[in-house]
């Protein structure tokens, strides 16, 4: 198949998030399919911007469009989404004639790139119907409801809940109404949609979506980037986790985001109550809210919190090797009865760490597979104890917490695993 993934935030390993769209990619092109991703040069979430223009990555073909740069989530990234979506629907002429998809995701994060997905679905030609013979003819591809492309919506999140829900925007803003418009229009015109979230069927049901066009493919982990030797870590990290280790701590680490819905001043609350104990906590990662949680940790003297640079995604291994217990919180929300996808848990389990979890949602993965513990979300006095219960397991039961949860991931969230369930949902 030809497959057109447009996503506006697709990264990869040498770039930064998003790496979902990457990841399915090379393996659909290891199958043999051809794939073709549309995203844009600038995003708040990748830690290397690359320049616009097309290139080729792994094998997967990629377009990146120049966009205006933008911080936070006011009318600058709104007009970076606008920018991106008008480039797409401009080059939709070209795209369905030049690349010929059989298939185009609409996968963004926000929903409104349903309306481009579907205008290059329509535009692409239906496919021939072979003329019969003596000869048996190969079997044409299926076209879609709308074209001769199948069209498929992928979920990240619930948009507009999660802006309403996670940053408080009113029911009534003309973004929220916009989202709420794209949203409607997704489950009624997509062939499939293909959710990272696992208890989304009530809502989509409501929203118009017939639910055997729903199929739910999860986040996941990468195989090759856990095998072999592993990536060294970049030296201030090693230095500061070393020195911690000298002087008898315990650490507490977190990789990842630093945003609101991460809960991170949950942790540093938690740290504040256990500043006296020996334990150290080492947070890795970039994001809105990092200089804000600098200075806090500045100016309450937290000297046992280190708040250092993000790191590459290969040395992520090899940091997580050195925690005692790895933490990820979340906001107390409606939207989280939904479920909860993240990546940063994936390769917490892969790495075999006990893991801390502060949440209230719809799944739990710590829970299911046993690898930690579960406590409640926005509660400084729940984590706090929840770390001293961990910390306080023998090492040894904290490494069987961990093997479970590895063996959780090898057996259903490997990405060979989840892009083959993707391929499956367009079978249908």
């Amino acid at each position: 198949m030809n497959i057109l993934y447009l996503n506006h935030y697709a990264g990869s390993p040498a770039l930064g998030m998003e790496y979902r769209p990457y990841y399915l990619a090379r393996e659909w092109v290891r199958l043999g399919h051809r794939v073709q991703i549309v995203a844009g040069a600038y995003s708040h979430v990748r830690s290397q911007q690359p320049q616009p223009g097309d290139a080729v990555i792994d094998g997967i073909d990629y377009r990146w469009l120049p966009l205006p740069r933008y911080r936070g989530n006011g009318l600058g990234r709104v007009w970076n989404i606008w920018r991106f979506l008008r480039q797409v629907w401009q080059m939709a002429p070209r795209l369905a004639a030049e690349f010929k998809p059989d298939v185009v995701i609409a996968s963004s994060t926000y929903p409104m790139d349903i309306w481009v997905a579907r205008r290059i679905a329509r535009l692409t030609p239906r496919p021939a119907v072979p003329a019969l013979g003596p000869v048996a003819p190969i079997t044409p591809r299926t076209p879609g409801r709308h074209g001769g492309a199948a069209l498929v919506f992928e979920v990240h999140d619930l948009w507009p809940l999660s802006p309403m829900e996670l940053a408080g925007m009113p029911a009534w803003h003309p973004f929220i109404r916009l989202c709420e418009w794209a949203e409607s229009v997704a489950y009624r015109s997509a062939d499939q949609v293909v959710s990272m979230l696992p208890k989304v069927h009530e809502h989509m049901a409501e929203r118009g979506l017939d639910l055997r066009r729903l199929s739910v493919v999860p986040n996941g982990i990468t195989l090759d980037e856990w095998q072999g030797a592993q990536a060294p870590l970049r030296a201030d990290v090693a230095a500061v986790l070393a020195a911690h280790r000298a002087a008898g701590r315990a650490v507490v680490g977190y990789a990842g985001s630093m945003g609101l819905p991460n809960a991170l001043d949950v942790l540093l609350d938690a740290a504040a109550l256990m500043r006296d104990e020996p334990v150290a906590f080492v947070l890795v990662g970039d994001g809105l809210e990092r200089e804000r949680l600098a200075r806090r940790i500045a100016a309450e003297k937290l000297d046992h919190i280190r708040l250092l640079p993000p790191i590459a995604k290969a040395q992520i291994p090899a940091y997580l090797a050195q925690l005692d217990v790895a933490y990820i919180g979340w906001q107390q929300v409606p939207i989280y009865r939904f479920g909860i996808a993240p990546n940063k848990l994936m390769d917490y389990m892969m790495a075999g760490c006990a893991v801390l979890h502060s949440v209230q949602a719809g799944n739990d993965p710590v829970a299911e597979s046993g690898c930690g513990l579960t406590v409640a979300p926005e509660s400084p006095a729940a984590v706090t104890d929840g770390l001293r219960r961990l910390l306080a397991t023998p090492a040894a039961e904290r490494r069987a917490m961990g093997q479970r949860g590895r063996e959780f991931v090898l057996a259903h969230h490997t990405y060979p695993v989840l892009a083959q369930r993707f391929l499956q949902a367009l079978q249908r």
